[in-house]
């Protein structure tokens, strides 16, 4: 992060609480390009098991990479809009019950603040301060009661990083097939392995884990899933063919 995202000065913590909540779909992102390389990558994988042609396996890999890629991404559109629904939802049920139970509403707020450590007569000024607000009143009571989040996630930045994440990541282990490269199996898992170290190493950024860690536990993941897949592969066209 930059410097100016940790300044404490007065100015500084103005300029950051004027920006707002920062939303983030880096999981998103992450989460479509490992499910992209690897749903794809297995196709490969399970292709090579059960010796199909090089055609056969980008006519496979193309239709995964846009059917499933398109079904990630509206699963991610309609759920992140359930949330977003849900907790309008709680915002009128909070509004409701501030109208027609407003001392029951304060009386949560009064222990919600005691929970906390307040007491006394700042116990009591924190109440009043609250709920002279009616929009702080409501928001307090959404994250404290409920635990909606202040910033709310569009469902079409969540739906675009998802879709993005998986298309990108999940041509990788096509492009050897469509290069026409010879020993385009063993060239397409390297290429994979090494995007899935990528992956793991981009998220690390937002991590505690360790940029190595978390390189190779997304390895690992990846390339469990991408033996499988050869193996099925394998044992289905000693089974059909």
């Amino acid at each position: 992060m930059k410097e100016r995202d940790h300044s404490h000065t007065p100015l500084g913590i103005a300029r950051r609480l004027r920006e707002g909540h920062r939303t983030n779909y880096l999981q998103d992102w992450v989460y479509g390009g490992i499910d992209g390389a690897v749903t794809t990558f297995a196709i490969v994988a399970g292709s090579l098991g059960a010796s199909l042609s090089a055609k056969i396996i980008l006519i496979l890999g193309f239709a995964n990479l846009l059917a499933d890629g398109l079904s990630m991404a509206a699963g991610n559109y309609l759920g992140t809009k359930a949330d977003n629904d849900d907790a309008e939802r709680l915002r009128a049920v909070e509004v409701d019950h501030i109208r027609r139970y407003p001392e029951g509403e304060r009386e949560e707020i009064r222990q919600i603040f005691a929970a906390k450590g307040f007491e006394g007569r700042g116990l009591e000024d924190a109440v009043n301060v609250i709920t002279a607000n009616r929009e702080v009143w409501i928001e307090t009571m959404l994250a404290e009661e409920y635990g909606v989040a202040a910033a709310r996630r569009s469902p079409v930045h969540a739906a675009t990083a998802t879709f993005g994440g998986f298309l990108v990541c999940g041509l990788v282990p096509l492009v050897p097939f469509l290069m026409g490269l010879t020993q385009a199996g063993w060239i397409a898992l390297a290429a994979t392995a090494l995007t899935f170290a990528g992956i793991g190493i981009g998220k690390s950024r937002w991590s505690l884990s360790p940029w190595w860690r978390s390189s190779l536990e997304t390895l690992a993941i990846g390339l469990s899933a991408a033996v499988v897949a050869f193996g099925i592969g394998h044992v289905l066209n000693g089974i059909f063919v």
